[in-house]
Protein backbone atom coordinates (compact mmCIF):
# COMPACT_ATOMS: atom_id res chain seq x y z
CA UNK A 1 0.00 0.00 0.00
CA UNK A 2 1.73 3.24 -0.91
CA UNK A 3 1.65 5.47 1.79
CA UNK A 4 0.36 9.22 1.24
CA UNK A 5 3.12 11.78 0.81
CA UNK A 6 1.52 15.12 0.59
CA UNK A 7 1.45 17.83 3.81
CA UNK A 8 -2.29 18.84 2.70
CA UNK A 9 -3.88 18.40 6.05
CA UNK A 10 -7.54 20.05 4.37
CA UNK A 11 -9.18 19.26 1.33
CA UNK A 12 -12.54 21.59 0.31
CA UNK A 13 -15.72 19.36 1.16
CA UNK A 14 -16.32 19.84 -2.95
CA UNK A 15 -13.46 18.36 -3.60
CA UNK A 16 -13.21 15.35 -1.34
CA UNK A 17 -16.38 14.69 -2.86
CA UNK A 18 -15.28 14.98 -6.65
CA UNK A 19 -12.52 12.79 -5.58
CA UNK A 20 -13.96 10.31 -3.44
CA UNK A 21 -17.46 9.76 -5.29
CA UNK A 22 -18.81 9.81 -1.66
CA UNK A 23 -21.73 12.46 -1.73
CA UNK A 24 -24.51 9.56 -1.81
CA UNK A 25 -25.56 7.59 0.49
CA UNK A 26 -24.37 3.74 0.59
CA UNK A 27 -20.96 4.04 -1.32
CA UNK A 28 -18.48 3.46 1.36
CA UNK A 29 -19.90 0.26 2.34
CA UNK A 30 -20.90 -0.68 -1.31
CA UNK A 31 -17.22 -0.26 -2.20
CA UNK A 32 -16.14 -1.90 0.89
CA UNK A 33 -17.55 -4.94 0.77
CA UNK A 34 -16.74 -5.30 -3.17
CA UNK A 35 -13.06 -5.29 -2.49
CA UNK A 36 -13.89 -7.62 0.45
CA UNK A 37 -12.30 -5.41 3.45
CA UNK A 38 -12.14 -2.27 4.99
CA UNK A 39 -9.14 -0.45 4.79
CA UNK A 40 -8.58 1.26 7.92
CA UNK A 41 -5.99 4.03 8.62
CA UNK A 42 -4.17 3.84 11.81
CA UNK A 43 -0.85 5.14 13.92
CA UNK A 44 2.65 4.54 12.50
CA UNK A 45 3.72 2.64 16.08
CA UNK A 46 1.88 3.92 19.50
CA UNK A 47 1.77 1.19 22.01
CA UNK A 48 -1.41 0.57 23.05
CA UNK A 49 -3.35 2.55 20.21
CA UNK A 50 -1.92 0.91 16.86
CA UNK A 51 1.41 -0.69 16.74
CA UNK A 52 3.37 -3.83 15.49
CA UNK A 53 3.85 -6.69 16.91
CA UNK A 54 7.27 -8.79 17.02
CA UNK A 55 5.35 -10.73 14.33
CA UNK A 56 4.33 -7.72 12.35
CA UNK A 57 0.39 -8.25 13.73
CA UNK A 58 -1.03 -4.79 14.33
CA UNK A 59 -2.71 -4.58 18.23
CA UNK A 60 -3.99 -1.84 20.05
CA UNK A 61 -7.00 0.17 20.86
CA UNK A 62 -7.46 2.01 17.57
CA UNK A 63 -6.75 -1.37 15.63
CA UNK A 64 -9.69 -3.34 17.70
CA UNK A 65 -11.86 -0.79 16.29
CA UNK A 66 -10.98 -1.38 12.78
CA UNK A 67 -11.33 -5.23 13.26
CA UNK A 68 -14.88 -4.84 14.73
CA UNK A 69 -16.39 -2.76 11.95
CA UNK A 70 -15.06 -5.60 9.56
CA UNK A 71 -16.56 -8.48 12.16
CA UNK A 72 -19.74 -6.32 11.59
CA UNK A 73 -19.49 -6.02 7.75
CA UNK A 74 -17.94 -9.29 7.19
CA UNK A 75 -18.86 -11.56 10.02
CA UNK A 76 -15.11 -11.77 10.20
CA UNK A 77 -12.77 -9.66 12.10
CA UNK A 78 -9.54 -10.41 9.59
CA UNK A 79 -10.76 -8.71 6.82
CA UNK A 80 -9.46 -5.33 7.18
CA UNK A 81 -5.46 -3.86 6.17
CA UNK A 82 -4.00 -0.99 7.68
CA UNK A 83 -2.40 2.14 6.82
CA UNK A 84 0.30 3.29 9.16
CA UNK A 85 -0.22 7.06 8.80
CA UNK A 86 1.72 10.08 10.25
CA UNK A 87 -0.26 13.01 11.63
CA UNK A 88 0.32 14.94 8.38
CA UNK A 89 -0.64 12.20 6.29
CA UNK A 90 -4.15 10.73 8.51
CA UNK A 91 -6.74 13.48 7.17
CA UNK A 92 -5.55 13.51 3.50
CA UNK A 93 -5.75 10.11 3.07
CA UNK A 94 -9.23 9.85 4.55
CA UNK A 95 -10.20 12.83 2.49
CA UNK A 96 -8.83 11.10 -0.61
CA UNK A 97 -10.41 7.84 -0.08
CA UNK A 98 -7.66 6.07 0.13
CA UNK A 99 -8.79 4.94 3.75
CA UNK A 100 -12.30 4.07 4.91
CA UNK A 101 -12.01 4.98 8.02
CA UNK A 102 -9.42 6.92 10.33
CA UNK A 103 -8.97 4.87 13.62
CA UNK A 104 -5.69 6.87 14.76
CA UNK A 105 -6.01 8.70 18.15
CA UNK A 106 -7.14 11.38 16.69
CA UNK A 107 -8.98 14.20 18.76
CA UNK A 108 -12.48 15.46 17.96
CA UNK A 109 -12.56 19.05 17.17
CA UNK A 110 -14.78 21.73 15.71
CA UNK A 111 -12.70 22.31 12.57
CA UNK A 112 -12.03 18.91 12.02
CA UNK A 113 -15.71 17.81 12.52
CA UNK A 114 -17.16 20.79 9.74
CA UNK A 115 -14.33 22.67 7.68
CA UNK A 116 -11.87 19.14 7.06
CA UNK A 117 -15.45 17.24 5.73
CA UNK A 118 -15.33 14.64 8.34
CA UNK A 119 -17.47 13.03 11.17
CA UNK A 120 -16.28 11.54 14.15
CA UNK A 121 -18.58 8.52 15.18
CA UNK A 122 -17.80 8.75 18.76
CA UNK A 123 -15.05 8.83 21.55
CA UNK A 124 -12.93 5.53 22.07
CA UNK A 125 -10.82 7.03 24.60
CA UNK A 126 -10.91 10.30 26.57
CA UNK A 127 -7.33 11.91 27.01
CA UNK A 128 -5.91 15.17 28.05
CA UNK A 129 -2.33 16.42 27.07
CA UNK A 130 0.03 16.31 29.29
CA UNK A 131 3.99 16.36 30.10
CA UNK A 132 6.96 13.96 30.28
CA UNK A 133 10.21 14.82 32.14
CA UNK A 134 13.07 13.42 33.22
CA UNK A 135 13.21 12.79 36.67
CA UNK A 136 16.51 14.82 36.36
CA UNK A 137 15.78 18.39 35.32
CA UNK A 138 13.92 18.81 38.91
CA UNK A 139 9.94 19.76 38.12
CA UNK A 140 6.79 18.56 39.75
CA UNK A 141 5.02 20.91 37.51
CA UNK A 142 4.02 22.20 34.10
CA UNK A 143 4.52 26.05 35.58
CA UNK A 144 7.92 25.25 36.47
CA UNK A 145 8.63 24.74 33.09
CA UNK A 146 9.41 28.38 32.21
CA UNK A 147 12.38 28.40 29.31
CA UNK A 148 12.46 25.41 28.83
CA UNK A 149 12.54 23.83 25.48
CA UNK A 150 9.67 21.45 24.06
CA UNK A 151 9.98 18.49 21.53
CA UNK A 152 5.86 18.05 20.06
CA UNK A 153 4.76 15.88 17.10
CA UNK A 154 3.73 18.57 14.16
CA UNK A 155 -0.11 18.36 12.57
CA UNK A 156 -1.46 17.85 15.81
CA UNK A 157 -3.80 20.09 17.91
CA UNK A 158 -0.69 19.69 20.67
CA UNK A 159 0.82 22.96 19.10
CA UNK A 160 -2.02 25.60 19.83
CA UNK A 161 -2.66 24.09 23.62
CA UNK A 162 0.83 24.09 24.21
CA UNK A 163 1.02 27.52 23.10
CA UNK A 164 -2.44 28.72 24.97
CA UNK A 165 -1.18 27.33 28.51
CA UNK A 166 2.56 28.87 28.37
CA UNK A 167 0.75 32.45 27.18
CA UNK A 168 -1.76 31.72 30.11
CA UNK A 169 0.48 31.16 32.74
CA UNK A 170 3.21 33.77 31.29
CA UNK A 171 5.77 31.09 30.36
CA UNK A 172 8.02 31.14 27.46
CA UNK A 173 9.36 28.08 25.87
CA UNK A 174 11.00 26.72 22.81
CA UNK A 175 9.09 24.40 20.67
CA UNK A 176 10.89 21.80 18.06
CA UNK A 177 8.89 20.06 16.33
CA UNK A 178 8.87 16.04 14.55
CA UNK A 179 6.58 14.06 11.92
CA UNK A 180 6.49 11.25 14.07
CA UNK A 181 6.07 10.72 17.69
CA UNK A 182 8.84 8.43 18.13
CA UNK A 183 11.17 11.00 16.43
CA UNK A 184 9.87 13.24 19.68
CA UNK A 185 10.34 11.23 22.61
CA UNK A 186 13.67 10.25 21.16
CA UNK A 187 14.88 13.63 20.84
CA UNK A 188 13.74 14.06 24.78
CA UNK A 189 15.62 10.86 25.55
CA UNK A 190 18.72 12.32 23.77
CA UNK A 191 18.29 15.75 25.69
CA UNK A 192 17.58 17.91 22.96
CA UNK A 193 14.09 18.65 24.76
CA UNK A 194 13.04 19.51 28.33
CA UNK A 195 9.99 18.03 28.01
CA UNK A 196 7.91 16.11 25.57
CA UNK A 197 4.19 16.52 25.66
CA UNK A 198 1.55 15.32 24.28
CA UNK A 199 -1.80 13.43 24.86
CA UNK A 200 -1.41 11.62 28.11
CA UNK A 201 -1.64 8.30 27.05
CA UNK A 202 0.81 8.85 23.99
CA UNK A 203 3.39 9.80 26.78
CA UNK A 204 2.98 6.88 28.74
CA UNK A 205 2.96 4.87 25.44
CA UNK A 206 6.39 6.51 24.78
CA UNK A 207 7.77 6.47 28.27
CA UNK A 208 7.88 2.47 27.95
CA UNK A 209 9.37 2.55 24.64
CA UNK A 210 12.50 4.45 26.48
CA UNK A 211 15.84 2.45 26.97
CA UNK A 212 14.82 3.78 30.89
CA UNK A 213 11.17 4.20 31.54
CA UNK A 214 11.80 4.82 35.18
CA UNK A 215 13.99 8.11 34.56
CA UNK A 216 10.73 9.63 33.18
CA UNK A 217 7.54 10.86 35.14
CA UNK A 218 4.45 12.46 33.85
CA UNK A 219 3.53 15.55 35.60
CA UNK A 220 0.50 15.91 36.91
CA UNK A 221 -1.14 18.93 35.08
CA UNK A 222 -3.95 17.88 32.61
CA UNK A 223 -3.74 20.98 30.24
CA UNK A 224 -6.59 20.22 27.69
CA UNK A 225 -9.84 18.10 26.39
CA UNK A 226 -8.67 15.33 24.16
CA UNK A 227 -12.06 13.07 22.80
CA UNK A 228 -10.11 10.28 20.74
CA UNK A 229 -12.27 8.52 18.35
CA UNK A 230 -12.62 7.31 14.45
CA UNK A 231 -13.52 9.18 11.30
CA UNK A 232 -15.13 8.85 8.56
CA UNK A 233 -15.86 11.43 5.58
CA UNK A 234 -18.73 13.05 5.35
CA UNK A 235 -21.71 13.00 2.85
CA UNK A 236 -21.96 9.15 4.18
CA UNK A 237 -24.39 8.65 6.89
CA UNK A 238 -25.12 4.69 6.27
CA UNK A 239 -21.64 3.89 6.43
CA UNK A 240 -20.84 6.86 9.61
CA UNK A 241 -24.16 4.55 11.15
CA UNK A 242 -21.73 1.41 10.95
CA UNK A 243 -18.55 2.53 12.13
CA UNK A 244 -20.59 4.99 14.95
CA UNK A 245 -22.67 1.92 16.35
CA UNK A 246 -20.15 -0.73 16.05
CA UNK A 247 -18.57 1.48 18.85
CA UNK A 248 -22.12 1.65 20.55
CA UNK A 249 -22.34 -2.01 20.44
CA UNK A 250 -18.94 -2.45 22.34
CA UNK A 251 -19.96 -0.59 25.01
CA UNK A 252 -23.47 -1.65 25.57
CA UNK A 253 -22.03 -5.45 25.46
CA UNK A 254 -19.95 -4.35 28.43
CA UNK A 255 -22.41 -2.42 30.22
CA UNK A 256 -25.04 -5.52 29.62
CA UNK A 257 -22.34 -7.99 31.22
CA UNK A 258 -21.47 -9.44 27.83
CA UNK A 259 -18.00 -11.16 26.92
CA UNK A 260 -16.27 -12.51 24.48
CA UNK A 261 -16.72 -15.68 26.60
CA UNK A 262 -20.09 -15.87 26.81
CA UNK A 263 -21.48 -13.69 24.00
CA UNK A 264 -22.61 -17.02 22.11
CA UNK A 265 -24.36 -18.80 25.14
CA UNK A 266 -26.20 -15.35 26.37
CA UNK A 267 -27.31 -14.91 22.84
CA UNK A 268 -28.74 -18.19 22.82
CA UNK A 269 -30.31 -18.33 26.40
CA UNK A 270 -30.73 -14.36 27.23
CA UNK A 271 -34.44 -13.02 28.86
CA UNK A 272 -32.56 -9.90 28.97
CA UNK A 273 -35.07 -7.80 26.22
CA UNK A 274 -32.20 -5.36 25.90
CA UNK A 275 -29.53 -7.75 25.47
CA UNK A 276 -31.71 -10.05 22.53
CA UNK A 277 -31.80 -6.50 20.96
CA UNK A 278 -28.34 -6.30 20.93
CA UNK A 279 -27.72 -9.36 19.74
CA UNK A 280 -30.25 -10.55 17.26
CA UNK A 281 -32.86 -11.93 19.22
CA UNK A 282 -36.01 -9.46 19.18
CA UNK A 283 -36.21 -7.32 16.55
CA UNK A 284 -34.52 -6.32 13.20
CA UNK A 285 -31.45 -3.69 14.04
CA UNK A 286 -29.31 -5.11 11.78
CA UNK A 287 -31.25 -5.00 8.96
CA UNK A 288 -31.60 -1.10 9.80
CA UNK A 289 -27.73 -0.63 9.26
CA UNK A 290 -27.61 -3.35 6.62
CA UNK A 291 -25.70 -5.56 8.43
CA UNK A 292 -26.26 -9.13 9.16
CA UNK A 293 -28.46 -9.91 12.46
CA UNK A 294 -25.68 -11.17 14.56
CA UNK A 295 -23.18 -8.07 13.52
CA UNK A 296 -23.03 -7.85 17.50
CA UNK A 297 -22.24 -11.27 18.32
CA UNK A 298 -19.77 -11.53 15.79
CA UNK A 299 -17.63 -7.81 16.96
CA UNK A 300 -18.00 -8.94 20.44
CA UNK A 301 -17.67 -12.71 19.90
CA UNK A 302 -14.07 -12.38 17.94
CA UNK A 303 -12.90 -8.58 19.27
CA UNK A 304 -14.78 -8.35 22.31
CA UNK A 305 -16.34 -5.77 24.43
CA UNK A 306 -15.14 -2.73 24.84
CA UNK A 307 -14.09 -2.97 28.39
CA UNK A 308 -11.71 -6.03 27.55
CA UNK A 309 -10.32 -4.33 24.78
CA UNK A 310 -9.45 -1.59 26.97
CA UNK A 311 -7.81 -3.63 29.53
CA UNK A 312 -5.39 -5.79 27.19
CA UNK A 313 -4.41 -3.26 25.17
CA UNK A 314 -3.98 0.24 27.55
CA UNK A 315 -4.91 -1.35 31.24
CA UNK A 316 -4.07 -4.05 33.49
CA UNK A 317 -3.58 -6.47 31.34
CA UNK A 318 -1.18 -4.28 29.38
CA UNK A 319 2.99 -2.59 29.80
CA UNK A 320 1.07 0.83 29.89
CA UNK A 321 -0.81 0.05 33.36
CA UNK A 322 -3.27 3.23 32.64
CA UNK A 323 -6.50 3.32 34.76
CA UNK A 324 -10.06 3.14 33.42
CA UNK A 325 -10.56 7.00 34.49
CA UNK A 326 -12.78 8.79 32.18
CA UNK A 327 -12.92 5.87 30.27
CA UNK A 328 -15.32 3.99 32.82
CA UNK A 329 -18.61 3.30 31.81
CA UNK A 330 -21.16 5.68 33.05
CA UNK A 331 -22.44 4.07 35.94
CA UNK A 332 -19.04 3.60 37.18
CA UNK A 333 -17.99 6.95 37.53
CA UNK A 334 -16.37 7.47 33.45
CA UNK A 335 -17.81 9.21 30.53
CA UNK A 336 -18.27 6.54 28.90
CA UNK A 337 -21.89 5.57 27.72
CA UNK A 338 -23.66 4.37 24.26
CA UNK A 339 -27.29 4.87 23.13
CA UNK A 340 -29.52 1.43 23.37
CA UNK A 341 -30.35 -0.73 20.71
CA UNK A 342 -33.89 -0.42 19.75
Amino acid sequence: MKRVKSTLTVLSVATLFAISGAAHAGATLDAVKKKGFVQCGISDGLPGFSFADAKGQYKGIDVDVCRAVAAAVFGDAGKVKFSPLTAKERFTALQSGEIDVLSRNTTWTSSRDSAMGLNFTGVTYYDGQGFLVNKELGVSSAKELDGATVCIQAGTTTELNLSDYFRANGLKYTPITYDTSDESAKSLESGRCDVLTSDQSQLYAQRIKLANPEQYVVLPEVISKEPLGPAVRQGDEEWFDIVRWTLFAMLNAEELGVTSANVEKVAKETKNPDVARLLGGEGEYGKDLKLPADWAVQIVKQVGNYGEIFERNVGAGSALKIERGLNALWNKGGLQYAPPVR
